[in-house]
């Protein structure tokens, strides 16, 4: 197949563009013919892949930058024809066959008070993304989460959701099998957006821990040290900010907590399963659905800190370790193939 991928920024520096990064090299290993459009090309060009970078706009504002994004890429298409193409699309673009919604879509501001949703911010996004919807042939949703949020916020364009295709995962450092001592053990924590995340909820958890446990400590990698020091304004030690790094030390944590207020997936939640580590997350994470009863704890975000607390507790208790979480990329490949093949062949008739 010959296979055209949009992205704003490729390269491996984010969530949604080592999902994109990752499948476009999958796709190419799977002997298909793979074009990127991009703004910007953040990492090495890979081998056997034409990149065709068509500059970078203001960041800001972002309604702005997305709607000329595409339509540079409108143009670029208008000028360099490829009508045997297929168009994948991870943008809110106006020139696609398929289109992959990698968060909550902004519809969910309808919830809001009316005095949130008026102003030109708000229209652009609403317009941006049901043009997206509307042109795409196909949507993939990369979790269940966004699945049924997409389907509840466009009921009209529910039928061209397709099965959602969620991230892979890279073979991890696995935590070694071990006892964690009664009075200790190491929570991690991972997450640059440490706010939605649930970090201050998570540093409570732990403080309450170390009531019983007070050798625990509570590790904190993604924020710089001077954004969240303040959160450990009381305590005598006990915890390790990281700051930022490409890879969190998952071998060293002995559960990793991400009680997260909002979470399209959370590629750090099969990260740590795929290293052998159990997890507590809320249930608003995409990526709960992958969570087995023996991998983990899922709980509801407004749970008491005393049930998250115990659920902790029992991670940190248990004799055996999780099994691995497997999930490669060339799986993902393979999903999307299954998929384009559809459209073409629906095409077709």
């Amino acid at each position: 197949m010959k296979l055209i991928q949009v992205v704003r920024r490729y390269g491996p520096v984010g969530g949604m563009e080592r999902y994109v990064w990752e499948l476009t090299r999958e796709l190419r290993d799977l002997g298909h013919e793979v074009l990127v459009l991009c703004e910007v090309c953040l990492a090495d060009r890979p081998h056997g892949i034409v990149v065709h970078e068509l500059g970078a706009v203001a960041p800001r504002p972002r309604w702005l930058a997305l709607l000329r994004f595409g339509r540079r890429v409108a143009r670029w298409l208008e000028q360099n024809p490829h009508p045997d193409w297929l168009i994948h699309s991870h943008e809110r673009l106006s020139s696609h066959h398929i289109t992959t919604f990698h968060g909550p879509p902004f519809a969910t501001v309808r919830d809001r008070p009316w005095w949130r949703k008026v102003s030109l911010r708000v229209a652009m996004q609403f317009y941006l993304e049901r043009r997206e919807l509307t042109v795409a042939r196909r949507t993939v949703p990369n979790s269940p989460l966004i699945a049924e949020s997409l389907a509840h916020y466009y009921p009209e364009l529910a039928h061209k959701l397709t099965a959602p295709v969620v991230p892979g995962v890279a073979a991890m450092p696995l935590r070694e099998a071990r006892s964690v001592p009664a009075d200790g053990g190491v929570i991690g924590f991972v997450g640059k957006e440490w706010q939605r995340k649930g970090l201050p909820f998570a540093v409570e958890i732990a403080a309450r821990l170390r009531r019983t446990r007070p050798k625990l400590q509570l590790w904190v990698a993604g924020p710089e040290e001077n954004e969240v020091r303040h959160l450990f304004a009381g305590w005598q030690g006990g915890y390790r900010l990281l700051g930022w790094s490409r890879q969190a030390p998952f071998a060293e944590f002995d559960v990793l907590l991400h009680p997260a207020r909002a979470e399209p997936y959370g590629m750090v939640i099969s990260e740590a399963m795929a290293a052998r580590v159990p997890v507590v997350i809320s249930d608003v994470c995409g990526a709960a659905a992958q969570v087995a009863a023996d991998a983990g704890t899922v709980l509801p975000l407004d749970a008491a800190p005393a049930i998250w607390a115990d659920a902790v507790e029992q991670q940190l208790r248990r004799s055996m370790p999780p099994p691995g979480f497997a999930r490669g990329w060339r799986e993902v490949a393979q999903d999307y193939e299954k998929i384009y093949l559809h459209h073409l062949a629906e095409k077709q008739t």
